[in-house]
């Protein structure tokens, strides 16, 4: 039996339920019921973390895996990702590579402890990347387990290299680790990476390294697993101390770079000009980037001799023959730059400006200035010319030597003034658009003024499908520009940008960015002196850490958005921090000090004048009311307060007061009357897109169902709740559902 097994291990090693819980990252709540048999099937990646910490290795950890729950279905197996970036079409050459990479892989099988780190190095655009993406390609069949891939940036001029913490949280996140399980530090979160890869057999890809230490923490120590990395710089310090088998990248043999330009241009156009191609194959020195671009200008030129673009090379590349492929890069590049017409060039130059990792047509319009049709039809000219790319329909994107190149273009040619207008434009379309599109999720939310705007154009959101369908395209660009704006001084659009995004990022369970995000604007309202919006920083930060349950920061927040209030006559700004400390006090079933704070928001609602903030506040005081007890006080304060809501129109209100009304109606024993208050709350919070709320009330309903006599319905209701949070990364389903029931008898028959 799994719950004996577990118990005897924790025995053995010594270890109280606490420290084996401070180990695994569970909760002690949890093993509990694990210990206790209440588990019929635990996750698989909880059975991973135990075995890992108790050592299990080999038949032992297999036995012990199985008593777990053999016949869980297949949903409930551990994630596999599959990351690896596109495999290009028109991949030629390198057959050299490919079999001593091979080789490689094949001589690492001798040593079946180690694991074998690939990397690849050499200067700017020798392909690197595009080699270890089409070689992990060919191999991935070996590695069942996932493929997981990140772009550390290291070399990127105009963006910050991706911290190793981060990229492990991103490797955690895909490894199917809830994100509020995730620990704090580096090494702890490296130590959880290589526990989740243990006995798996898994290819991990680490693009444009920047230094041994920034990948470190990022290498598998699984045997089974391979680590390819890709960097300018040789790494000898991971060659000397990991082991790791330097394969130096250098320039095409001619016969691979003829090779290349025939699948990209044809056999017959190559096979008819043999001379022509020779001088094109000479003159881009067998630079990939070189030829690649070559290529792009010769498919769009079909009518012309190659012999033609070759004269042109002579001109445009003749630094080709330097070492230092930086410079040939550049040149590279220069050469199709000088191609362009005016606006594409200058627009080529103003796209360096945004932080990536791709953006619309819209913003494109916005950066230069331009309606937005003569934009589209810019980026078309760049796109064939191959100085951008297209990953995505409608989307474009820079490869990092061209954003630089491009970067470099903009500080020669761009005055600094012109520049500066440029991003205040780029920065004005996304916070326009997404205030826009937080106003269509939440009408009934108090907006904020924002600056004016001139030369932008801005996505047009017609409802809230398309707002939630914009936020989901656009949210790492916008968590990116939050943190640009701040780095380069545009505080108001940051802290702005910030509070745009927090009902998106707060419904679809995406806590730990929106955390970073109010950090970001509690440091750039800071920096502008405003109190007020420090105060709502403070406040939207504390939610934040209420989801992650981490109720001390949480309360710290909400405490010092009240110290700042307290000298101003921000009344409805006051009465939100009381609800947000009632909200807080409700998780912790601290009832009597959450009436309070329900109370006193009432009161101060009330003095400012805000209706909307008056009957939220009233469904608060009577949701506490109905916590301790007093069930008919409870109803009739929740039902004035949804007349209110109603009148106001305001569904998400009514949302949580229809919750309030037949949490009433259910302590007072209609169950028939709750259960369709309950129905009509679930249906606003779906229409809402909000699927936390979904999870509570799904549990409301299971509650009733076990109280009308449907033991199978309440089942089925509680089931749907604890996917939904564990969709979320919910750190603890089952803890937060316990938190959930309207009564502690359908707890115990859910547990049971």
């Amino acid at each position: 039996m799994f719950a004996a097994a577990v118990r005897q291990h924790r025995r053995r090693l010594g270890l109280t339920q606490e420290e084996l819980a401070e180990r695994t990252g569970l909760s002690t709540r949890g093993l509990r019921k694990i210990e206790a048999g209440q588990v019929a099937a635990p996750r698989p990646a909880t059975v991973r973390l135990l075995a890992g910490v108790f050592g299990l290795t080999g038949v032992d950890r297999e036995r012990f895996c199985a008593l777990a729950d053999p016949a869980a279905p297949a949903a409930r197996e551990a994630a596999v990702p599959a990351q690896l970036p596109l495999d290009a079409a028109g991949f030629a050459g390198r057959a050299d590579h490919l079999q001593q990479l091979s080789a490689l892989l094949a001589d690492a099988s001798r040593q079946p402890t180690a694991v074998p780190v690939v990397v690849l190095t050499g200067a700017p655009g020798v392909g690197k990347t595009t080699l270890a993406v089409h070689w992990a390609h060919l191999i991935r069949d070996a590695f069942p387990d996932g493929q997981l891939y990140v772009n550390l940036r290291g070399f990127d001029p105009s963006r910050p290299a991706v911290d190793p913490a981060d990229a492990l949280r991103g490797f955690l996140n895909a490894l199917d680790v809830p994100a509020a399980q995730l620990p704090p530090t580096v090494d702890e979160l490296a130590a959880r990476y290589r526990s989740m890869l243990l006995d798996r057999r898994v290819l991990v890809l680490l693009d444009n390294i920047g230094d041994a230490e920034q990948v470190r923490p990022l290498l598998p120590a699984a045997p089974g697993c391979l680590a390819v990395l890709t960097s300018r710089t040789h790494l000898t310090g991971l060659v000397a101390t990991e082991g790791a088998h330097p394969v130096e990248v250098g320039v095409m043999p001619g016969q691979d770079a003829r090779r290349l330009l025939a699948v990209r241009l044809g056999e017959r156009r190559v096979a008819a000009e043999p001379r022509a191609v020779d001088q094109i194959v000479e003159r881009c020195a067998g630079l990939p980037l070189a030829l690649a671009i070559t290529a792009a200008r010769a498919a769009t030129r079909p009518e012309q001799p190659l012999a033609r673009l070759a004269g042109e090379l002579r001109d445009r590349l003749g630094a080709l023959s330097d070492t230092d492929a930086a410079g040939d890069a550049r040149t590279v590049f220069s050469w199709s730059y000088r191609a362009l017409l005016p606006a594409a060039a200058r627009l080529f130059r103003l796209l360096s400006l945004h932080p990536g990792p791709d953006l619309a047509a819209p913003a494109a319009a916005s950066l230069a200035g331009a309606p937005l049709d003569a934009t589209s039809a810019l980026l078309a000219e760049l796109t064939r010319g191959h100085l951008v790319t297209e990953p995505h329909p409608g989307r474009y994107g820079f490869h990092d030597l061209l954003r630089a190149y491009a970067a470099e273009q903009a500080l020669c040619q761009d005055r600094d003034g012109d520049r500066r207008e440029a991003l205040t434009r780029m920065l004005d379309h996304y916070l326009h658009t997404a205030h826009a599109g937080a106003v269509l999720l939440e009408p009934h939310r108090v907006a904020i003024d924002l600056p004016p705007a001139a030369g932008i154009v801005t996505e047009r959101l017609a409802d809230q499908q398309q707002a939630y369908d914009w936020f989901t395209a656009e949210k790492a660009v916008l968590l990116g520009l939050i943190d640009h704006a701040h780095r380069s001084g545009h505080d108001e659009h940051a802290w702005q940008l910030a509070w745009a995004t927090t009902e998106f990022l707060q419904r679809r369970g995406n806590w730990h960015e929106w955390a970073a995000s109010q950090q970001v604007a509690l440091e750039a309202t800071r920096r502008l002196g405003n109190l007020p919006q420090q105060a709502r920083a403070h406040r939207n930060l504390g939610r934040a850490y209420t989801y992650l349950r981490q109720d001390e920061q949480a309360n710290a927040h909400y405490l010092g958005a009240l110290r700042l209030l307290e000298a101003t006559d921000d009344h409805a700004g006051r009465a939100n921090a009381h609800l947000n400390l009632a909200n807080l006090c409700d998780r912790q079933g601290r009832f009597r000090p959450g009436l309070d704070h329900a109370e006193q928001a009432l009161a101060l609602f009330e003095t400012a004048g805000t209706r909307n903030g008056v009957a939220r506040a009233l469904n608060a005081t009577g949701w506490f009311h109905s916590r301790l007890g007093d069930h008919r006080a409870a109803l009739a304060c929740c039902e004035r307060a949804l007349t209110e809501l109603r009148e106001l129109d305001d569904r998400v209100g009514q949302a949580h007061a229809w919750d309030s009304v037949g949490d009433a109606h259910y302590h007072l024993g209609d169950l028939d009357e709750a259960t369709a208050c309950f129905d009509r709350s679930l249906e606003l919070f779906r229409e809402a897109g909000d699927r936390y709320y979904e999870a509570t009330i799904l549990v409301h309903l299971g509650d009733a169902a076990l109280a009308a006599g449907g033991r199978t319905a309440a089942h089925r209701a509680w089931n749907r709740s604890h996917d939904l949070l564990a969709e979320l990364n919910d750190p603890d389903p089952d803890n937060t559902l316990a938190g959930f029931h309207l009564d502690p008898r359908a707890a115990q028959e859910r547990a049971g």
